[in-house]
């Protein structure tokens, strides 16, 4: 049995990670309330910027396969009052370079 890592949750539990089940519950929902991914707008963005970048922009050695918002992230092209979803605002990544830019880009990774 092991504490919740979540301050001031006493709830001791049984299972896998840091959080009980309810924390758990609590931050799996968090990352699914944001659709704006799910959206046929995105998607849309994602396969023109894919077709226009079939391999990486970064390492130009691997084949795209994330549509990475650049050089503004989506949340200030929304701010600026800029279309998000229009390829012009992005670039493809392969995994690894997208991963890199992220963890170097934002504070602790992803950001909230």
């Amino acid at each position: 049995m092991k504490v919740c890592n979540i301050p001031g949750c006493p709830t001791l539990f049984d299972g896998k990670g840091g959080r009980c089940p309810t924390h758990a519950t609590q931050a799996r929902q968090a990352r699914t309330d944001n659709k704006v991914y799910a959206t046929a707008g995105h998607a849309r963005f994602r396969d023109a910027v894919l077709t226009r970048d079939p391999i990486c922009t970064a390492c130009h050695l691997a084949m795209s396969t994330v549509a990475d918002h650049y050089p503004q992230d989506r949340r200030t092209l929304v701010r600026l009052g800029l279309n998000p979803n229009d390829p012009q605002y992005g670039r493809g990544l392969c995994v690894p370079c997208h991963n890199k830019h992220t963890a170097a880009t934002s504070p602790s990774g992803f950001r909230a």
